[in-house]
């Protein structure tokens, strides 16, 4: 089955990453990736959806859709390296993945964050993409 990278949503604040159960008003149900709980995310709380995050390189912003495919083909569709591991390890499996990624502008923080998403979509096995639906632009 194919995910919707755009109902899977980081909270600020919390650890892990969720996948957006139904949306109100108000307020938006998100479940766990990690432990599977539900719970309430409220409008005062930043949420991003991963197929809105970037990350840096050299020439231009790469979407993490793009990134999380690269990360799939360089560690063979396995788990990526344990995202507490040292600074080396991290930025070389980012080289791997991601080989012009500025160094400057992408913070080993960065790179833990995304090795662990990484490591939670594998384990779930959520790592085949849907395409996001394009904008129904007309031209006239």
């Amino acid at each position: 089955m194919k995910v919707e990278l755009e109902k899977i949503l980081s909270v600020a604040g919390k650890s892990g990453i969720f996948k957006l159960v139904t949306g109100g008003r108000a307020t938006i149900i998100v479940e766990s990736l990690v432990d599977g709980k539900r719970m309430p995310v409220h409008p005062t709380q930043k949420v991003s959806a991963l197929s809105d995050i970037t990350m840096f390189t050299y020439e231009a912003d790469v979407p993490l859709r793009e990134i999380f495919l690269n990360a799939k083909e360089a560690f063979g569709g396995a788990a990526a390296p344990d995202p507490k591991s040292e600074g080396k390890v991290l930025r070389d499996a980012m080289k791997k993945i991601l080989p012009d990624y500025d160094e400057e502008r992408v913070y080993e923080s960065d790179i833990r964050k995304l090795l662990s998403w990484y490591n939670i979509l594998q384990a779930k096995d959520m790592l085949d993409f849907a395409e996001p639906e394009a904008s129904e632009e007309t031209e006239q």
